[in-house]
């Protein structure tokens, strides 16, 4: 059933986030299990913790406006499995927070299940960025970096110690009570146990490497492949392969960026290369063949008679194949054609013969002289 937040706090619809807060305090000092010792005062301050986790928290209250507390449920997932809600998991939410966030920071212990040092933490990721030639990204390869990061201690296989055994002092629960003044009078609290940290294990030998901590800053030879087809802009992610974690925690990823060198002939735009290559003005009006230098070889390519400047020759398959693709990209030649710029006398007579030729009889300086005539 939906459960009504407002009713559970007391306050109407229109309440503002003061007399929430100040009904949440009203009710919490009433009913904390410390201080309220009747059958069901655990669960109704559990209850009280929930409404008020969503109604103050603006978008959270938001949210159960329009889709009441089933945008809540099923952890986070809405009624009946529905996703978008953003929703809150109330199964694992930390009430310990809640409350010190009202009363302030020297409230202390209720049921938390969160922020115990001896909780196992992953460890960071890492990012570095490999600098590649044109073909070592185009065609992939194999390259050993340097990296220095956290990383689990190799004297004391990341533990911290040796000879281990149970803490004495919490019996391996990691945490200690301890009797504090609070706004509720005289209350018995939990704490992090200060011997073990929290791990529930202490060592007859602290590991003089880390100094206890497991974990130790050293330089790590790496050896990453490099699949074919990266770019600028694409990122590998390595799992496991960042810093070492924390209490048994996992490590976190090494994340791989990418600095592709310029080309002297190809340019890339996505799996498709494009290359001009020079010709001059008779090979363009006669038509001749050229040897194009592709990344796999020379294909031989015919250049048609009449071609014209900046027109483009499709290589089928002869580009790049992306990480995540089976295809290869095409390689386009785009024809340059130029213009001689220092020219003999046999090459000028020529020249000037082909000027009283007609050769600018051509359907464009047609069509271009038509329409200069309209001005």
């Amino acid at each position: 059933m939906s459960k009504d937040y407002y009713e559970t706090l007391g306050v109407n619809k229109n309440a503002s986030d003061e007399e929430i807060k100040r009904a949440f305090r009203k009710l919490a000092k009433q009913y904390h299990p410390d201080l309220n010792k009747e059958p069901g005062a655990a669960e109704k301050f559990k209850e009280i913790g929930e409404a008020y986790a969503v109604l103050s928290d603006p978008n959270k209250r938001k949210t159960y406006d329009q889709f009441g507390s089933a945008a809540f449920e099923n952890g986070g997932q809405g009624a009946g499995g529905a996703s978008g809600f953003g929703g809150f998991d109330f199964s694992d939410f930390d009430l310990d927070s809640i409350l010190r966030d009202v009363f302030g920071s020297g409230f202390a212990g209720f049921g938390s299940r969160r922020g115990s040092s001896s909780r196992s933490k992953r460890g960071s990721d890492v990012r570095i960025v490999l600098r590649l030639t044109f073909e070592e990204a185009a065609f992939g390869c194999e390259k050993k970096v340097d990296i220095t990061m956290d990383d689990a201690c190799p004297r004391c296989d990341g533990k911290g110690g040796f000879n281990e055994k149970t803490c004495s002092t919490c019996g391996g629960r990691g945490i200690v009570l301890e009797r504090v003044q609070s706004l509720f009078g005289m209350m018995q609290t939990q704490k992090t146990c200060p011997d073990c940290h929290g791990t529930g294990k202490t060592f007859g030998e602290t590991c003089p490497d880390c100094n206890g901590s497991g974990i130790v800053s050293r330089k790590k030879t790496m050896t990453i492949k490099i699949p074919e087809g990266v770019d600028n802009g694409f990122q590998l992610r390595l799992a496991n392969r960042g810093e070492a974690g924390r209490n048994g925690g996992e490590a976190g990823d090494l994340l791989v960026d990418f600095d592709i060198m310029d080309h002297p002939l190809y340019e890339r735009q996505g799996n498709d290369i494009y290359m001009e290559y020079p010709i001059n003005v008779a090979q363009a009006a006669l038509g001749c063949e050229i040897d194009v230098p592709t990344l796999t070889g020379i294909e031989r390519v015919e250049i048609k008679a009449g071609t014209q400047n900046y027109e483009k020759i499709k290589l089928r398959g002869k580009g790049i194949k992306s990480p995540n693709s089976l295809m290869r990209g095409n390689m386009y030649v785009v024809v340059n054609i130029i213009t001689p710029t220092k020219l003999s006398r046999k090459q000028k007579a020529l020249f000037e013969e082909l000027l009283d030729s007609d050769l600018d009889d051509e359907q464009a300086f047609k069509e271009f002289k038509k329409a200069c005539k309209k001005i």
